[in-house]
């Protein structure tokens, strides 16, 4: 791997390079190549700011990296502030390019929940991706706030009791410009998202559905398919919000059963999952955000 090289345009190199050690079928690393691809094709560059999780393991031993743009470590809680100052600078300079935290949950619903919305009040000029996997997945699998009831973690030996924090309702009563979730079985809607957000100014916030094959306890091969399956059953809805009360719907559920997502899962047990419960729940989710986009429709342009 080569020695980082200082503002390195997206277009000109991989923003995640061949020949890291990120597990096989680890949704962060088809992200991170897809959020790459969208930079590339707007011809934008960015400088990456991760704290304590999987992202920043991949970039590596010191001083050679996976990554091909500038990348910045942060402590668990202070990825958001950190971005701020560094996006404040760039604005004074007159610099171009984009800062973009990228963080999994534990550092997105928990410990940096504070100085995320602390820079989403300040509607700081930053992109903010969180890569979902639903557990604290570098530090050994333990829960997090994004882990969904049921689930068997190493805290969590007999299923998670409570259930999943709602993180896009509570980014958008910030009435941030942008807040959106991203499927990596939906490249061309991922790729419009992106996009979205590097046209915009002001605090836009990703919500990535990022399988972990290592924590799920499911095959590699498997994980655009539950990403997918994710979706069309209703359990990781595909919408995005503008200023905080503009709705739409990017994909629709259809129909399909969310049973075999939990059945390729062996983090789940199938006999202490109430099915008809978690159906109900997915309906009533969608049909949620059917009346929010009736009442406060986005017309995107």
């Amino acid at each position: 791997m080569a020695a980082t090289v200082p503002s390195i345009p997206c277009k000109d190199e991989c923003l995640l390079r061949p020949g890291n050690t990120n597990c096989g079928g680890c949704g962060m690393s088809v992200g991170l190549t897809m959020l790459g691809r969208a930079l590339a094709d707007a011809g934008d560059t960015c400088t990456l700011v991760i704290p304590a999780c999987c992202g920043i393991v991949t970039a590596g031993a010191f001083p050679t990296t996976s990554y091909g743009v500038p990348t910045i470590a942060t402590t668990f809680a202070s990825s958001s502030a950190l971005a701020s100052g560094v996006a404040s600078i760039r604005d004074l300079n007159g610099e171009s390019g984009q800062v973009i935290c990228w963080a999994g949950d534990g550092g997105t619903y928990d410990i940096g929940l504070a100085t995320l919305s602390a820079a989403a009040e300040r509607n700081e000029n930053i992109i903010y991706i969180c890569y979902d996997n639903e557990i604290y997945g570098n530090t050994g699998g333990q829960r997090s706030s994004a882990t969904p009831a049921g689930a068997r973690t190493t805290t969590t030996p007999f299923g998670k009791t409570e259930g999943k924090k709602d993180m896009m309702s509570i980014m958008a009563a910030h009435r941030i410009p942008y807040a959106a979730t991203l499927s990596i079985a939906h490249p061309e809607d991922f790729a419009r998202k992106i996009s979205t957000a590097l046209s915009m100014k002001g605090m836009r916030f990703l919500l990535m559905h990022s399988p972990c094959p290592t924590g799920w306890k499911s095959e590699p091969a498997d994980s655009v398919e539950l990403v997918r399956m994710a979706v069309a059953s209703g359990l990781f809805p595909l919408y995005e919000v503008y200023d905080g009360d503009g709705y739409c719907i990017n994909a629709h559920p259809d129909d399909s059963d969310p049973a075999e997502y939990f059945e390729r899962q062996r983090r789940f047990d199938d006999d202490e999952i109430d099915f008809n419960a978690t159906r109900k729940a997915c309906s009533e989710r969608m049909r949620y955000l059917e009346l929010l986009a009736e009442e406060f429709p986005h017309a995107r342009d």
